[in-house]
């Protein structure tokens, strides 16, 4: 309504939940012949645990999204040349993944923040092992660091730091508009396709901090992603 674009569709979907990514999957490709690009987009920064029970940032940042891309990819495949492009955050320069607790909260004080920066490397690297997965296929994809941008990420923040981060968001961060450019860039430009798996911020293609780009971390997620979401 407010687009005032009569192609512009709603469809609900909730990351948190692997059964609606499911129903939302199922109901897309029975109603929609086409899919040329997918962006994922959604990101949470709250602590707290799914009806899947996996940590609630790592659901929704990674594993919902990795397991609509996996529904989706066939038809992606076919409607070739197709992109996908992962919403990621230079916090995955703070990220420790360790595949035998994937899903699992990490222990300590900052727990919800660790889980945040966590998810944020799963998005790097499952560009980068997508990318290496399709690479013969017409299916290109990309991370992308959109800027620090004033969005409701922040909304689930403890009530004493607030105070400390709406003001500075206002000042200093990007409005959605201007975050958002970054990832149209990526999801529209033309000759992207031998750069697909990297790492984009506004100043384009970089190279993400070091356990971004390892490829035996990407591929063990990837593995474990699949196991997690029954694939």
């Amino acid at each position: 309504q407010e687009t005032g674009n009569e192609e512009v569709r709603f469809m609900h979907l909730d990351l948190a939940s692997l059964r609606s990514v499911r129903a939302f999957a199922s109901t897309f490709l029975r109603e929609e012949p086409h899919l040329h690009l997918l962006i994922n987009n959604a990101g949470v920064s709250a602590g707290g645990t799914t009806e899947d029970g996996f940590s609630l940032p790592f659901q929704v940042n990674h594993l919902g999204h990795f397991l609509l891309t996996q529904l989706l990819l066939e038809r992606l495949r076919s409607c070739g040349p197709s992109r996908v492009v992962i919403v990621a955050s230079s916090a995955h320069c703070a990220g420790r993944l360790r595949p035998d607790s994937l899903g699992r909260p990490p222990p300590g004080l900052f727990s919800a923040f660790q889980d945040y920066c966590d998810s944020k490397l799963a998005n790097v690297l499952h560009a980068r092992e997508l990318a290496t997965r399709e690479q013969d296929t017409q299916v290109t994809c990309y991370a992308v660091h959109p800027g620090f941008v004033n969005t409701a990420l922040f909304r689930h923040a403890p009530l004493w730091l607030k105070p400390l981060l709406l003001p500075l968001a206002w000042l200093l961060f990007l409005d959605a508009s201007e975050g958002a450019q970054v990832v149209l860039d990526c999801a529209t430009r033309d000759g992207l396709e031998p750069l697909s798996g990297r790492y984009f911020t506004d100043s384009g293609p970089q190279q993400p901090w070091p356990p971004g780009r390892d490829d035996r971390l990407a591929r063990a997620l990837w593995e474990g992603s699949e196991r997690l979401v029954g694939l």
